[in-house]
């Protein structure tokens, strides 16, 4: 049932992401509304993921659904989508093309799959649990960078972080030689680090609908997750830090000493 349900989130994915891409085609025409600095919404959002729910509601209608827009369902299986229609709404309706539609599923509070689908470059990353984890059909690996000065960390940023720390970490990045990166898409930033295009990923705090797909690939891809309990982070949020096997341990290293330990 699994493998069928992957099935259907990676052709749902393609779906909704060629819906978005219509409305992003044409964003002048977008009603655009603020959620606060740095937080936006626009009926594009609401719309994909209306479609997507639609679709999971008919194809597994005692599923739950939990998404960014329109909140959770419960449902009577074991199963819980988790979904976020359009991640990086601000590159969105600004006309910037670095957003993907996300599509995760979890069965008993684990995460069985996770899709990611950029339709603008028409990257679709991909991992099953156990089954490793691909961009297009091709298996990705995590970068194999041998500190932090060798490549960038992606670096998240939401209207709830805390700025002084976001800044910490970055000074300390750079103290140590590295470099970071930010394209205000969280979801394409776990891709790329599942891919090797980036070194690793720290945020304060992230949704699980931003987050839980892409963690699965790091993982998948060959790296390292901080732990997280997903009971409480479908709740509240979690801290993200992932990276390579080198890496890791310098980036969770900055992390306890910038937003304390856990």
């Amino acid at each position: 049932m699994t493998t069928e349900r992957f099935e259907f989130a990676t052709a749902l994915a393609k779906r909704a992401g060629a819906f978005a891409r219509d409305y992003f085609q044409r964003i002048d025409t977008l009603t655009i509304e603020s959620k606060g600095h740095q937080d936006m919404v626009s009926e594009a959002d609401r719309d994909t993921e209306t479609l997507v729910r639609d679709a999971l509601k008919e194809a597994y209608p005692h599923d739950g659904i939990l998404g960014e827009e329109h909140g959770r369902i419960e449902g009577s299986s074991d199963y819980l989508w988790i979904i976020d229609p359009i991640d990086g709404t601000a590159n969105f309706v600004t006309g910037i093309p670095q957003w993907c539609v996300i599509i995760a599923c979890l069965k008993n509070h684990e995460t069985c799959f996770g899709v990611i689908y950029d339709p603008i470059s028409g990257e679709l990353f991909t991992a099953q649990r156990g089954q490793g984890a691909f961009v297009n059909g091709k298996k990705i690996a995590i970068s194999q960078s041998p500190g932090l000065d060798v490549g960038s960390v992606g670096l998240g940023h939401s209207a709830k972080s805390t700025t002084a720390k976001t800044l910490a970490v970055a000074e300390r990045l750079l103290s140590a030689g590295g470099m970071f990166f930010r394209n205000a898409s969280g979801g394409l930033m776990l891709a790329y680090t599942a891919s090797g295009r980036l070194i690793g990923y720290i945020e304060e705090e992230m949704n699980v609908w931003d987050c839980v797909a892409g963690l699965l690939m790091i993982e998948e891809a060959g790296g390292t997750v901080a732990p997280f309990d997903m009971k409480q982070a479908i709740e509240h949020k979690c801290r993200v830090v992932a990276g390579g096997p080198t890496i890791y341990s310098e980036l969770m290293q900055i992390a306890d000493e910038v937003y304390g330990q856990v």
